[in-house]
């Protein structure tokens, strides 16, 4: 068989994602603070975008005004040695002023340095307190600690029962019992039954069966549910209220204001550079002084200026059509709250505003909108929809709001079972099956009806 070349002509189409469309993409998914960011990075960058600053050209001007007055009320104010002039009871308590969170590495190198510790014992203890986990749990066992350390393990034993007994409780435990050992050592609990169950029985008080463990240890079951009590409110993660980590705030990116019965909605652009294209650096592009490579760098840079305007502007208008969109869909909630949330989808908003469902899911993530009812993630008003008995749907955050609500009143001794929330839902028109029931519990983080039984 011979081979041969033959050339043929192909017409097609085909999407290039250029930097562009790839710019334009991206910003569709930052949020108010990471275009901000993003803002701030391209201005350093690119020489032709510059900021416009006339509101505060604009603001100093008045500014030299009134910079007498204001000097006159600091001082009525603060006086000439710069405090602030306080009544007793108006004085601010230092608790109020402290400036950043002790971490709980902080919290405890302060023990060690406020107990008799010497040289071995303080260089063992500030080496546990570096290998302790989220929880403030040692992760480390003690041959390996003494090994690090090159110390004795009688040394390192003693050190670490001493740093057992810091704030906060419980800190420096090996696992959930030794963690509640610790406690109930401290609580003076030893060869009590709370000790018993903490020892053998843990397992049976975290499923509720306390019948069980009277059984076996040969007490009621009313004492074991007075000891149950008390290691409940024992607490199993030490390190519960200290984080490294900065708190995080939310920045609406988008209001939603009632005004005389319509709901607004309203971009937030506090705080946004206003971008401008730079003239001087225009005008230099048409200048004969101006050599090609300059000419061709400003060029570009002038074109990457243009489509992030282009592109910011965009971003701001789909933003602004799909919020429309939602609050057109989930009027009702707004109006009445989540109760009224209806079954949305992203085809839905889609379809409404002419985009792409793409689109849909790029402007909403990481977006948060305020409203009169609070602050919510964009997303948040996408449910899927579950049927009533009458044909109609409703939102499965409503169903997940419903459930919550049958669980805080129904009686703690007799605990509703999926099953039966399931048949309270569907008298209410709410058609939904036992597991769905289940999952939706599960993602309210509510333990099942057996964890939740109190006995008294």
């Amino acid at each position: 068989m011979a081979l041969e070349l033959k050339q043929h002509l192909k017409l097609s189409q085909q999407l290039i994602m250029t930097p562009q469309l790839q710019q334009a993409i991206k910003l569709l998914q930052l949020s108010r603070l990471e275009l901000k960011e993003y803002i701030t990075e391209e201005l350093q960058s690119n020489p032709v975008l510059d900021a416009d600053t006339t509101t505060f050209r604009e603001n100093e001007a008045k500014t030299d005004e009134t910079v007498k007055w204001k000097w006159d009320a600091y001082l009525e104010t603060y006086g000439q040695d710069n405090v602030p002039y306080y009544e007793d009871d108006e004085r601010p308590s230092l608790e109020s002023t402290a400036t950043r969170a002790e971490s709980l590495v902080d919290h405890l190198l302060w023990q060690i340095r406020m107990n008799d510790f010497n040289d071995n014992e303080r260089e063992i203890g500030i080496f546990i307190i570096s290998n302790l986990d989220h929880n403030g749990y040692l992760s480390m066992e003690i041959d390996s600690i003494c090994e690090s350390t090159c110390q004795q393990r009688s040394v390192v034993e003693t050190t670490l029962k001493m740093i057992q007994r810091f704030d906060p409780i419980g800190i420096a435990a090996q696992d959930l019992k030794d963690c509640l050992r610790i406690q109930a050592k401290i609580l003076d609990l030893e060869d009590t039954l709370v000790w018993s169950i903490i020892d053998s029985h843990l397992e049976d008080l975290q499923t509720k069966n306390y019948d069980k463990i009277a059984r076996e240890l040969g007490v009621t079951v009313e004492e074991v549910s007075q000891a149950a009590n008390i290691i409940i409110n024992m607490e199993p993660r030490p390190a519960r209220d200290y984080t490294d980590e900065p708190p995080r705030y939310i920045v609406p990116d988008i209001y939603v204001v009632n005004m005389e019965g319509q709901f607004v909605v309203v971009l937030n652009e506090e705080d946004l550079p206003i971008l401008k294209i730079n003239r001087e650096y225009q005008n230099m592009m048409s200048s004969d002084g101006t050599g090609k490579i300059a000419r061709d760098y400003l060029s570009d840079c002038l074109k990457s200026a243009q489509w992030l305007l282009k592109s910011i502007q965009q971003r701001q208008n789909t933003l602004c059509k799909v919020t429309e969109s939602i609050v057109k869909f989930q009027n009702e909630f707004f109006e009445h709250g989540i109760t009224h949330l209806k079954p949305l989808v992203l085809r839905d908003v889609a379809d409404d505003v002419g985009m792409h469902e793409s689109t849909i899911s790029r402007v909403t993530s990481n977006k948060y909108v305020h409203t009169p009812l609070g602050t919510f993630e964009l997303k948040y008003f996408f449910n899927s929809g579950i049927s009533k008995s009458d044909g109609s749907f409703v939102a499965s955050q409503s169903v997940k709001n419903e459930i919550e609500n049958i669980i805080k009143a129904e009686d703690p001794k007799h605990p509703l079972s999926d099953q039966a929330i399931a048949h309270k839902l569907k008298s209410k028109g709410v058609r939904i099956a036992r597991r769905t029931v289940a999952k939706y519990r599960e993602i309210l983080g509510i333990v099942p009806s057996n964890r939740r039984k109190k006995h008294y």
